[in-house]
């Protein structure tokens, strides 16, 4: 997966209004202004989020006849998601390996006190 498109999908994650954004469309796709209604903010303030969220491919626009409602694209968000989790499987083997070690040196410890 190229570095760049996971640095979009977690740059434009970290703005509160996207994941609401994203959290709505979710649900079913809208248009500019069903979106913008919840905002206290103008149609072209959400318009600026609807195209960063669209550049990081996380949604996409689908024309019919004068509306152009948004729609959640998954892709990204999975390509995310399988790159946390090979991090995260990473970390729970060394985790689990940190924990032998500490088990082995309360063992050690523990053989320790009882020769005094």
């Amino acid at each position: 997966m190229a570095i760049q498109s996971l640095n979009s999908t977690f740059t434009a994650l970290t703005n509160p209004t996207h994941r609401t954004i994203l959290m709505r469309l979710a649900r079913r796709e809208s248009t500019v202004m069903e979106l913008a209604r919840p905002f206290k903010m103008s149609q072209p303030a959400v318009s600026r989020h609807l195209r960063v969220l669209e550049k990081a491919g996380l949604i996409s626009t689908t024309v019919r006849a004068q509306e152009r409602p948004r729609r959640l694209e998954t892709a990204p968000l999975k390509k995310a998601i399988d790159w946390i989790e090979k991090y995260r499987q990473m970390w729970e083997k060394r985790y689990k390996v940190l924990d032998g070690l500490l088990e082995e040196l309360q063992t050690i410890q523990k053989h320790g006190d009882q020769k005094k």
